[in-house]
């Protein structure tokens, strides 16, 4: 990779530059990575040698001088708001009591799940209490990035993988969208709504509580779902997950247990860079933990 860089820098004609940056790719490959397709033109079925050196390497317990490619780099998660030092104290030992189910989970991340967990359930939003489901779509798609938690009993009951739209990127999610045509992910929180036998059998209807972020959510079919590109065998065969319509679609294994655990009420969040939301309210988070903890 020195050599590399080191030719790199004096190539002089295009031929030479293009023939680096093909070696490039091919040493990116061969050490496990996967390049995004704007950035390398390849084949959509080529095969990654393995998952678990990407999930490695974006490790939430790696130093941070750790040598991670660029497109494996997660998004810095701002910090909230308000949030009082009691909550902040509670949120980090749910976390810790989670145990290695959770390891992956950044706490970050758990934070807005909480956050705007105890500041939805007293508006009547979400009927479902103690129970949240959180997908961090930051990480890539070929982690285990959706994780369903039993807040009262400090459990995970379900860890799956999830996949995000076509529209908002190729191992990660890079772009998001509220509109009808965009095949986009969208960020923000959702309530869950009911179930059906659609095209995609056994689903269940979200509902978008962002305005500007996921409120079209609903109209533009976003729902629960399995999906055979969501699942290990994919990510076997081509090296990451398939792409839906901007649904968070399951692991065909995992599909009915998860969509029976998030019944109707219970509350979703997808994360990402770049969420905001009114529910991330620290104070009024912080308010109703002291009243009701995780009731």
């Amino acid at each position: 990779m020195v050599r590399l860089k080191a030719a790199r820098g004096i190539a002089k004609t295009a031929v030479e530059r293009a023939h680096l940056v093909s070696c490039l790719a091919a040493a990116l490959l061969t050490a496990g990575c996967q390049l995004r397709a704007e950035e390398a033109q390849m084949p959509a079925k080529k095969t990654v040698s393995a998952a678990a050196p990407i999930t490695a390497a974006i490790s939430p317990t790696a130093p941070a001088t750790a040598d991670v490619p660029d497109s494996l780099r997660l998004t810095p998660v701002p910090n909230l708001a308000a949030v009082p030092d009691t909550l902040h104290r509670a949120i980090q030992q749910l976390h810790a009591a989670l145990g290695p189910a959770a390891a992956a989970l950044r706490p970050e991340v758990l934070e807005q799940a909480c956050v705007g967990y105890l500041t939805l359930h007293p508006t009547g939003r979400i009927e479902r209490a103690g129970l949240l489901a959180v997908a961090d779509m930051d990480l890539p798609n070929t982690t285990e990035r959706l994780w369903v938690i039993d807040l009262q009993n400090a459990q995970v009951i379900h860890r799956s993988l999830v996949a995000h739209g076509e529209g908002s990127g190729h191992l990660r999610a890079r772009r998001f969208s509220n509109q009808e045509s965009s095949a986009c992910t969208s960020l923000g929180f959702y309530r869950t709504g009911a179930t059906y036998d659609g095209i995609h059998g056994y689903s269940r209807r979200i509902e978008g509580l962002d305005k500007g972020q996921n409120a079209n959510a609903f109209d533009r079919y976003v729902v629960l779902h399995a999906a055979d590109y969501a699942s290990p065998k994919y990510i076997e065969k081509y090296g990451h997950l398939g792409y839906s319509r901007g649904c968070p679609a399951l692991p065909p294994e995992q599909f009915k247990d998860i969509i029976a655990t998030l019944r109707v009420g219970s509350m979703l969040l997808v994360s990402g860079p770049g969420l905001a939301s009114r529910w991330l309210d620290g104070g009024a988070a912080g308010r109703r933990f002291l009243q009701r903890g995780w009731r």
